[in-house]
């Protein structure tokens, strides 16, 4: 099993295949999950001839499940340090939800030759929280009751969101997939209860505004209209405005959980975005 330790002595798990003089590909996955959520994208970019690399987030999948540290700050330095370890240069990073933020938070902080690319997927950034500078944003008792429902029972809620709102199961018609459901709950139930509650507040509370002003490289940011867990209105379009060399590509009728429901979708158009 792959992985490095980082200054704190936390163990961050990764994945890292393909040609090592190929250019790197490196998926931020979301909460609760871990690196196995970009199993599709992975095989397809190694099948396309990259290096496809993708960790579990500190307390989350694989990785030490720890107490400390799982905020964006010490998310983006995690990377930093899997970046410097694994030498990698030009990458293209992509970031889905809560690894949207994580993407913005390192891009904007990454050294000179690191970086290549972004993109955003369903991403959480400007912020998700409704605030007097963000009105449209979800109020408090959102996330407060993300981290009651994750107390009360955490295997039961790991359940119901992707059974749900995640995937767009809940929509009339919708092709339900219980494997999908499944591999989500296996995911967020091998991390680790405390990290998960404290990233709730990090996905939710931290403002990616002057992440997204600092950002230079070509960033593409991806959103579903029917997202029921990131908003569309007070995320893509206002990330996209923020960026310097942003895109904006809107998927009507898609789910937050678009990356596994219509990957043949999203997989064209990243390969398109990293090949232009």
């Amino acid at each position: 099993m792959s992985t490095i330790k980082v200054k704190d002595g936390t163990e961050i798990f990764y994945k890292d295949w393909g040609p090592k003089d190929a250019q790197p590909i490196v998926f931020h996955h979301g909460w609760p999950l871990s690196a196995d959520d970009w199993d599709n994208q992975m095989l397809f970019f190694l099948g396309e001839g990259y290096r496809v690399i993708a960790h579990d987030r500190r307390g989350h999948g694989r990785s030490s499940q720890t107490d400390e540290g799982n905020e964006m700050d010490t998310y983006a330095a995690d990377v930093a340090e899997l970046a410097d370890a694994l030498d990698l240069k030009k990458a293209v990073h992509i970031g889905h939800s809560t690894g949207g933020g994580e993407v913005a938070h390192y891009v904007a902080r990454a050294k000179p030759g690191r970086v290549a690319k972004a993109v955003l997927i369903g991403a959480v950034p400007p912020i998700m929280l409704k605030t007097d500078a963000n009105p449209g944003g979800l109020p408090i008792e959102v996330f407060d009751g993300f981290r009651a429902a994750l107390v009360a029972n955490r295997a039961q809620f790991y359940y119901d969101v992707p059974a749900g709102p995640f995937y767009g199961f809940n929509r009339p018609g919708a092709a339900v997939s219980q494997g999908v459901i499944d591999n989500w709950w296996r995911q967020g139930m091998a991390g680790g209860a405390k990290a998960h509650y404290d990233c709730i507040k990090a996905f939710s509370e931290t403002d990616f505004t002057e992440d997204l002003k600092a950002i230079e490289v070509p960033t593409l940011v991806m959103h579903g209209d029917d997202d029921q867990i990131v908003p569309y209105a007070d995320s893509a379009p206002l990330s996209a405005k923020l960026l310097r060399n942003g895109e904006l590509k809107t998927y009507a009728g898609f789910p937050h959980g678009m990356c596994t429901t219509h990957a043949d979708v999203i997989n064209a158009d990243l390969l398109a975005f990293i090949r232009s």
